[in-house]
């Protein structure tokens, strides 16, 4: 997302305990309340602070005279001979020598949740590019780091300071059972000019902002400003409930919508990184999508919730579970999959090798698969997560479905070869679409594979137009595709056109 910067804090907002006035004619069901709101953050600000850092880097670049433009010579004893050598750190010429180190730059803030062992917390974006990394303390002691591990899915860093200073830690809390309408402090470190303290409350809960596969952010109104990301937000008991993560900003600066990684998300994953310098998250196997109204339509869902399985992992523990493509997980470890971005979270965070019990919906029956949880970072080394590559833009001979707007025709050896698809896969090639169309406007496009309709497998353009005919006799809305794009299988719901 173009406006949404990774770098956060929470601004300062106090309020004093104020009575709302009633109204001219006061309505029994309408109490005025005061807002419990205290009166000053300021004994809580006092005792945190010192357990909150800033975090700097020092870089030193390497020998880059390739890439650095061609110095004028100068006669030996002109002053500007001394510039180039003293300023700029190379000889007369561009000849040896090399840049000088980067000084220390501020990046961001941070935490220290062990005093005996200093371990702090930051976001992986904090220090992504730092050859050496640096914790400076609330009393401006400069500490060298260790980094411990990162995790960039959700944006989280574990350092390691070593010091005979005795250090101050916070614990973390129960980000879960926050309310819309909580009070929250944040303290950042930023830019190395001591402790800042903010406040606001938490506008928003469970935020999707794209920017990872478990985004579940804690929204804030509070100011969220540069060099702050990796700092604490806090609940009125001093406990972290939040890693200020980002915001966003048209212009750059805070606006009032900031963004927190949750504490009982981040907690695992430091735990993780701790014990093993790396993630260890479990793992199902599964492409998912989301159910809409017309994929549940078509399905004889009740509602649209539940994961749409696209395609199943060969070798994963779905595949062992006897899952396909088509079923709609409802359910996994006893937690409802209320929507399809619930079931990765869900599935990281169940311990490796275990099992576990979910329920699915499969041709109008709800059923239950128990499956062993694999590791989704031994799978990711094993290439088994590959992503769909682009798709080619060739044409075939067609034959035009006019009541979804697109034009198929059956693959044949050369189409394989023209389209990259592998000999396993078998169904109709999609040519073109219509760009006023329901295919088009559902992300269809030439080169896809039409592998079934209505889970029932196609190889023909006489067989996807009869079941297309028949949908439409039967007075049915929409028909739900099994689509093949290189490798990357997914559901589509097409409405059916209403015109005669």
């Amino acid at each position: 997302m173009k406006n949404i910067l990774t770098f956060l804090t929470v601004s300062v907002v106090l309020v004093s305990p104020l009575v709302l006035p009633m109204t001219v004619q006061a309505r029994e069901d309408v109490v005025p309340s005061t807002f419990d709101a205290p009166r000053t953050f300021a004994n809580l600000a006092e005792k945190l602070s010192p357990a909150v850092v800033n975090i700097s880097s020092t870089q030193k670049m390497e020998e880059q005279a390739e890439n650095m433009p061609e110095m004028p010579q100068f006669p030996p004893g002109s002053p500007f001979e001394d510039f180039f050598e003293e300023f700029m750190g190379r000889p007369n010429g561009g000849q040896g020598g090399g840049m000088p180190s980067i000084p220390p730059s501020s990046l961001g803030s941070g935490f220290i949740i062990d005093a005996e062992k200093g371990y702090v917390i930051t976001n992986n974006h904090v220090i992504r590019d730092a050859e050496e990394v640096r914790v400076t303390l609330n009393d401006d002691t400069t500490l060298k780091a260790k980094i411990i591990g990162r995790d960039e899915k959700i944006d989280i860093a574990v350092l390691q300071v070593e010091t005979k200073k005795k250090l101050t830690a916070v614990p973390f809390g129960n980000s879960d059972v926050m309310r819309v309408g909580d009070w929250v402090i944040a303290i950042g470190n930023p830019f190395g000019l001591g402790g800042t303290v903010t406040a606001g409350i938490i506008s928003a809960r469970q935020r999707d902002i794209n920017s990872g596969p478990y985004d579940d952010y804690i929204q804030t109104d509070a100011s969220i400003n540069r060099g702050n990301s990796g700092g604490p937000m806090f609940n009125l008991n001093g406990e972290v409930i939040g890693i200020n993560t980002a915001i966003f900003s048209p212009s750059g600066g805070s606006v009032g919508i900031g963004f927190a990684v949750p504490s009982d998300l981040a907690k695992p994953i430091i735990d993780q990184l701790i014990e093993f310098g790396r993630t260890r998250r479990g793992w199902l196997g599964v492409r998912i999508q989301t159910v809409t109204d017309e994929i549940a339509e078509s399905l004889g869902l009740e509602k649209s919730s539940g994961a749409l399985v696209a395609s199943v992992t060969k070798g994963g523990p779905a595949e062992a579970a006897k899952l396909k493509a088509g079923d709609v997980i409802l359910e996994f470890a006893g937690k409802p999959i209320d929507e399809m971005r619930a079931l990765p979270r869900i599935v990281a965070e169940t311990p490796i090798e275990e099992k576990t019990t979910l329920k699915y919906w499969r041709d109008g029956k709800l059923l239950t698969a128990d499956v062993k949880i694999g590791e989704l970072e031994k799978a990711e080394d094993e290439g088994l997560l590959a992503s769909a590559s682009e798709d080619p833009v060739t044409r075939g001979k067609d034959t035009e479905i006019d009541l979804v707007g697109m034009n198929v025709t059956a693959l044949n050896d050369a189409l394989r070869a023209d389209f990259g698809v592998p000999a396993d896969v078998d169904g109709v090639l999609v040519t073109a679409t219509d760009p006023r169309g329901e295919a088009a406007g559902k992300g269809l496009d030439s080169g896809d594979v039409i592998v079934e309709i209505n889970q029932e497998a196609v190889t023909t353009p006489k067989g996807l137009q009869d079941i297309l005919d028949k949908a439409k006799k039967d007075k049915k809305s929409s028909v739900l595709l099994l689509v093949n794009r290189e490798g990357d299988v997914r559901f589509v719901a097409l409405r059916l056109d209403d015109k005669e």
